[in-house]
């Protein structure tokens, strides 16, 4: 009986619950104390994370520069996709290894002297201004010449700050390349997570984003080799014709190659480096050096942005030094590396959104159009 019992007995009653806010006016000011708590903790879990998000888009870039490659020999190769972007990524460790293979140990060797040249020829520098008359103190200069070897030598090892981080340079390209395999997979997904009336404003701004990637990649990627093939042309041709060699001249075309994908800040550095090795050879060698920087310069500036980057993206100059101080100071060489094509994105989002408001503003204008006519025809009536 007592089971019976127990087993027909009543639940027992809680009553409503004590967090319960019954005011609705209290209830809503609730709601939206809620959302701008999940919104403030998203941005401090963004800025908490923002190193792997830079490290995401990398990869999205490296994907891009894939993408790019394997649509370009699509015009010419009529084989399926996947293989074209095998031939690119064979053709990039292709290149590396003969890069290793043939000009590695050079490189590797100048790279080691370097910074004793550039200490010298600061030296050398800092004795002829006091030669001139200027008081100079020397001590003090030397100090400033130790520190501007040590960071000069730190740019000549840029190679080496990419194998020490090689984790993120592994990272980036594993996931660029299961990005530029599937595209169509993660586009769907960011999709999937946006609201219907939104998906398809979303497809179009992806669209017009990875088509602006791949002409600035694209841009970039020319610039580079035309920059460190002219260069080396330049610099060697110069042993041939006075039979003087310039020293190290892999090295600076190398260097000149990588650092022209950082405009502005790159072509200064790889500039300043070739002068000072040019008048380690003498005043004849220091002033060809100048005339092949500015040839360089001129040719990427005049000829090659113009014809690729700048007719998709027209960045101003300022905004884009801006951006790389920021991004450099806040994530280093990686986000000094990116700081541009981020810059890039940030723009053509910014445009498709008030292109998306114009059209709004336009529909709702046309529709207030006819009823405003309307009443002002039955007032006139």
């Amino acid at each position: 009986m007592s089971q019976a019992s127990d087993t027909n007995e009543q639940p027992y009653h809680i009553g409503a619950s004590p967090a319960r806010i019954s005011t609705p006016a209290l209830r809503f000011e609730a709601a939206r104390a809620l959302i701008w708590t999940t919104v403030i903790g998203l941005i401090i879990l963004a800025v908490y994370i923002s190193q792997s998000l830079l490290v995401i888009f990398g990869a999205m870039v490296f994907a891009t520069m894939v993408d790019g490659g394997a649509r370009l020999l699509g015009r010419w190769i009529p084989i399926g996709r996947n293989w074209r972007i095998s031939i690119v990524l064979l053709s990039a460790v292709a290149f590396l290894a003969w890069l290793t293979m043939f000009a590695g140990s050079q490189i590797t060797r100048e790279a080691a002297a370097f910074p004793g040249i550039v200490q010298e020829e600061t030296s050398k520098l800092f004795a002829w201004l006091r030669a001139q008359g200027l008081q100079v103190d020397m001590e003090m200069m030397q100090s400033m010449a130790n520190q501007a070897a040590s960071g000069f030598g730190t740019v000549t090892r840029a190679l080496g700050g990419l194998v020490g981080g090689l984790t993120t340079l592994v990272l980036i390209i594993i996931i660029g390349i299961y990005v530029v395999l599937e595209p169509r997979l993660y586009e769907r997904g960011v999709a999937w997570m946006l609201p219907r009336g939104q998906r398809e404003e979303f497809y179009h701004v992806a669209s017009r984003m990875g088509f602006t990637m791949r002409r600035l990649m694209a841009g970039r990627l020319v610039g580079m080799a035309v920059e460190g093939v002219f260069t080396y042309i330049m610099l060697i041709g110069y042993g041939f014709v006075t039979g003087d060699v310039i020293p190290m001249a892999a090295l600076l075309a190398v260097l000149t190659g990588l650092l022209a994908f950082v405009p502005n800040i790159g072509a200064v550095v790889s500039g300043v480096l070739m002068v000072l090795v040019g008048f380690s050879g003498g005043s004849q060698m220091g002033i060809y050096t100048i005339v092949v920087y500015f040839l360089v310069q001129n040719i990427d500036g005049y000829i090659i942005v113009p014809m690729i980057a700048r007719k998709t993206v027209d960045l101003a100059p300022a905004l884009v030094l801006s951006m790389q101080l920021i991004m450099g100071i806040l994530f280093g060489i990686l986000g000094l590396f990116l700081a541009d094509p981020l810059l890039a994105m940030i723009k053509v989002g910014l445009e498709e959104r008030s292109r998306a408001n114009d059209a709004e503003d336009e529909a709702a204008n046309t529709a207030s159009a006819p009823q405003s006519t309307e009443g002002t025809e039955e007032s006139l009536a």
